[in-house]
């Protein structure tokens, strides 16, 4: 492993749960919010400071969408000025231990317009709704560091699908939660800089989930909109051939 210690912010939340369980990653630190609130730069600050850390795996995000738009402040203290907080700490940790720190950071398929689908790294950022907004902003802090991977992506837990519907017509290229973390993994150690699709390929949310829980009822995405009360994607879906490139070259 390339990294011996690696500090995991939002190891409370679903993904981050699994990345500190998962046997991956070895000598990770995932302080609970108490220990590590990265709303509190100087928190953030001393913690690094206090811990000899070569890697950042950020996952620490609101990512309730209803709440984002319900409650923009919110999304923008945690998602905005919450991950300025813990890339100046990481810088501040570079200068004092005067070595790279590499910074992997977990984004989202919302940075897209969700409209057409098919969505590569390099096309346009417009966001449909302030979750999506919230992450453009922390994607672009993210890039002010020299060794960094931003991974734009959406996941689901095949194990804990709670919803009975799923529509036939609202498409996304979600991939399972282990396989999320297994390239997570994979981008950590890498080489790579940049920013990164990282997904399966586009099937409707009803054909994805199927097959995990064969109970759950086709509906509309009209249908998920009115229930959702925020704005949501239609369409996704990201070209991930990217990621295929460099998985597959090692």
């Amino acid at each position: 492993m390339k990294y011996k210690r690696i500090l995991l912010t939002g190891g409370s939340g679903n993904l981050g749960h699994a990345i500190s369980g998962s046997g991956f990653f070895k000598n990770i630190l995932a302080p609970s919010r108490k220990e590590l609130d990265i709303t509190d730069f100087k928190q953030v600050d001393s913690y690094l400071q206090k811990n000899d850390v070569d890697a950042v795996i950020h996952c620490a995000a609101l990512a309730r969408m209803r709440e984002c738009e319900q409650n923009p402040k919110n999304s923008i203290e945690t998602n905005i000025i919450g991950t300025s907080n813990v890339v100046l700490a990481a810088i501040g940790k570079e200068i004092v231990a005067k070595k790279s720190i590499r910074f992997v950071h977990i984004s989202t398929d919302g940075v897209y317009q969700g409209i057409r689908g098919n969505y590569s790294e390099d096309g346009p950022t417009i966001p449909y709704n302030k979750y999506g907004w919230s992450k453009l902003g922390a994607e672009s802090i993210v890039n002010m560091l020299s060794n960094f991977c931003v991974i734009r992506t959406s996941f689901f837990d095949p194990e804990n699908i709670m919803f009975d519907g799923a529509a036939v017509d609202m498409y996304s290229s979600k991939m399972p939660i282990h396989e999320l973390i297994s390239a997570v993994n994979f981008m950590l150690e890498s080489d790579f800089i940049g920013t990164i699709n990282i997904g399966e390929n586009k099937k409707s949310d009803y054909e994805r989930y199927k097959k995990c829980k064969s109970s759950i009822k086709p509906v509309k995405f009209a249908d998920i909109l009115k229930r959702a009360g925020v704005p949501l994607a239609k369409d996704a879906s990201m070209s991930c051939r990217l990621w295929e490139k460099i998985k597959n070259a090692k």
